[in-house]
């Protein structure tokens, strides 16, 4: 029984690189960033970005994306997914509310 519990941990330490190399090649989509639209988030901690996509079914499709982490443009940032785009921003204060 000792030995089986030895082998199993063996088998789980795998890199994290090895895991990430497999996304990257497997599922990822690559897009680059266009614009910085703003910043969402209960403590603004999310940029929601205007990105296009490079490859894949959906290659040239512009979608807004959020994005947790620094980000600026011409960034390539690698997508698990292209359908779902993110929601609209919106203003906390409209235009003409106060005129």
């Amino acid at each position: 029984m000792a030995g089986d519990k030895t082998q199993k941990k063996k088998q789980g330490t795998g890199s994290a690189s090895a895991g990430a190399s497999a996304l990257l090649t497997e599922t990822a989509v690559p897009a680059i960033v266009e614009g910085i639209i703003g910043r969402t988030g209960a403590r603004g901690e999310v940029t929601q970005v205007r990105c296009r996509i490079l490859q894949g079914f959906d290659k040239g499709k512009v979608m807004r994306r959020n994005v947790k982490g620094p980000v600026r443009k011409k960034d390539v940032l690698m997508l698990r997914e292209t359908q779902i785009e993110a929601r609209r921003i919106k203003s906390k204060v409209s235009k003409g509310a106060f005129s």
